[in-house]
């Protein structure tokens, strides 16, 4: 019989913005400022290095979602100017934090799993 793992899916993980090993602990301290270690496994995070590629990712993903929304709206409802500029620029940034908590999370994840670091 296969013996089950107890470290939890990297993609579960990111979601919740947990510790890569267990679960558990809370892996950013505030918004997007990592913890220096897991408070409930003692995991450091001294390996975690996301650097760019959630930017990345959330600059590609957020232009689709807020010009789609954009266009849409502007379509489908045929608002004022000032309409887009109050939606977009509360929720493009909003959208953006969110995003990029996930990404980020979830490419330190991924890190752990594959035991990424410097060489």
């Amino acid at each position: 019989m296969a013996e089950v793992s107890s470290t939890p899916s990297p993609f579960a993980a990111g979601l919740k913005a947990r510790c890569p090993r267990c679960g558990e602990g809370a892996l950013f301290r505030s918004g997007l400022t990592l913890r220096e270690k897991c408070e409930r496994c003692g995991l450091g995070y001294a390996f975690a290095d996301s650097g760019d590629g959630p930017a990345v990712f959330a600059i590609f993903i957020l232009g689709f979602l807020v010009l789609g929304g954009a266009l849409l709206v502007e379509f489908r409802l045929e608002p004022p100017v000032w309409v887009h500029v109050v939606l977009w620029g509360v929720l493009t940034p909003l959208l953006a934090f969110g995003l990029l908590r996930v990404l980020k999370a979830g490419l330190i994840a991924l890190q752990y799993k594959h035991g990424a670091g410097e060489v």
